[in-house]
């Protein structure tokens, strides 16, 4: 387990001893005005919108926004557990293209430190069991979730001898659990509580601030409840619902199953796909390894920490003795740019869209102080090697071209990366080729109609494409047939 693991379990340990524990007289009062002191678990529900973090168009834009039709949540606050099943559908931003939206179901649990979710299968699926996937990464979000609701505040206040003080006719409420994770919280003159405010870690932005607002108070059957409540994290919004009904004390049994009790190990599987070119799989992120004649260049680091390093042992086994010497970024959605800190530790150079640089440099330079990564205690500058349209690495005797996919919805700081000797495109996003028995779409996505067009219109000799999510390498082919185009003419 890892250390950011080992001090949310210890969190969470302590703080389940709150939902029963010995109230504090000092902090009494809060405890009486929240009514937490009666309440071991509460449910609540509601609709409004959910934005998926990490993933903004832009690296200046919010996360994109989805519709929620409807949000539950249970919350055990005996047991630090917690369900919240959202149904959702994306909302299409005005002058971008995306994938008809799809109503989405999915279930998020949290117990102790072990986080994981609950997708249901497919209409036709030929497996009709629920898919369940360990999501460890989650397990801090999602711990403050149950600690900054309303009553979880105070039952935490409470455990961990917070500190308070009048500010703005009201009371700051502070504290710290687990060693490191600090909340504080504001509660009006109606014994309210407003706003909270905790960090918790995130592998591109470090230090990241989640806050949560709360408004509309409400008596639901007995119970003072927000009837409104916001959620920001890394400056922009990810949840705004308004609250339809709230339960005290449910019945909230969630047991941990078995594909959750253990986080899967970092694998990385090499697959030669030309002589000097090395498909990188083994997990749902993808990579490509290039050996170039005195050095490697890697297309995309993703994820996290963990992976980079697993992607840098095994590079030294399959290409030995030679450095990382170029780190090509696709884009700067957080899931294809959260293993890059630890290449810049490294020493590789970052070769990335011109728009990506800059955020880059803004970002890595928030504090990273509640999971250290190699990069925050080395301290290295970053060095970029950043480009608009085309751009070419060459060792003299390979040419690497990267290429910006111009007009892609997906993000506006998208790239690709083509080997004209191989005739093989790299790419993430705009294209994931299925299993070779599964149908094409009924609508093609935009990303890929735009993906072939970026093709045909830069004149790329394109045979094989290795995408960096999917089960397979694809042919120009697949793509055509993915995107609706059956004849072969170009």
């Amino acid at each position: 387990m890892s250390k950011s693991l080992h001090a949310v379990a210890a969190l969470t340990t302590a703080l389940a001893a709150a939902g029963c524990g010995t109230q504090q007289a000092q902090h009494l009062d809060l405890a009486t005005a929240a009514g937490s002191d009666a309440i071991k678990s509460i449910e609540f529900s509601g609709t409004g919108r959910w934005y998926q973090f990490g993933q903004a168009p832009n690296p200046g834009l919010p996360w994109p926004p989805f519709e929620v039709q409807n949000y539950s949540a249970d919350i055990d606050y005996q047991t630090a557990s917690a369900k919240v099943e959202i149904s959702r559908k994306q909302i299409i931003e005005p002058g971008r293209q995306r994938p008809a939206p799809t109503l989405q179901k999915i279930d998020q649990y949290i117990s102790g430190a072990t986080a994981w979710n609950v997708t249901p299968p497919a209409a036709n699926a030929p497996n009709p069991a629920p898919t369940v996937t360990a999501q460890p990464a989650a397990v801090e979000e999602r711990a403050a979730e149950i600690w900054a609701s309303p009553q979880g505040f105070f039952k935490a206040a409470l455990q961990n001898h917070a500190q308070q003080q009048s500010v703005n006719g009201g009371t700051e409420v502070a504290f710290t659990t687990g060693g490191k994770y600090r909340y504080v919280g504001f509660i009006n003159g109606q014994h309210q509580l407003e706003k909270v405010q905790t960090w918790i870690d995130n592998p591109v932005l470090g230090d990241t601030l989640v806050e949560t607002r709360y408004s509309n108070y409400k008596d639901f059957g007995g119970i003072q409840f927000p009837g409104h409540i916001s959620r920001s994290q890394g400056g922009y919004p990810v949840l705004d619902i308004d609250v339809a009904e709230v339960k005290a004390n449910p019945a909230v049994n969630i047991a941990i199953p078995q594909e959750a009790a253990t986080a899967p190990a970092v694998k990385v599987a090499v697959n030669k796909l030309a002589d000097g070119v090395y498909y990188l799989t083994g997990g749902t992120h993808h990579s490509v390894a290039i050996d170039q004649k005195d050095h490697i260049v890697l297309v995309e680091a993703p994820q996290n920490e963990a992976r980079s390093l697993a992607l840098i042992a095994k590079l030294q086994e399959v290409i030995p003795n030679k450095p990382i010497k170029y780190l090509i970024n696709t884009h700067a959605h957080f899931d294809h740019s959260g293993g890059l800190r630890t290449f810049v530790d490294a020493g590789a150079t970052i070769v990335t869209s011109q728009p990506n640089q800059a955020y880059y440099q803004t970002v890595w330079a928030a504090p990273h102080t509640l999971n250290p990564d190699r990069l925050a205690r080395s301290n290295k500058p970053a060095q970029f090697e950043s480009f608009n349209g085309k751009h070419v690495l060459s060792d003299g005797k390979r040419k690497i071209e990267i290429h910006a996919l111009a007009g892609n919805s997906h993000n506006d700081a998208f790239a690709a990366v083509y080997l004209p000797k191989e005739k093989i495109l790299i790419e993430a996003d705009a294209y994931t080729p299925t299993a070779a028995n599964v149908p094409p779409p009924s609508s093609p996505n935009p990303y890929s109609v735009n993906l072939f067009d970026n093709i045909r219109n830069l004149k790329l000799n394109v045979e094989r494409i290795a995408a960096l999510h999917g089960p397979r390498i694809a042919t120009l082919a697949n793509l055509r047939a993915a995107i609706g185009l059956q004849t072969s003419s170009r």
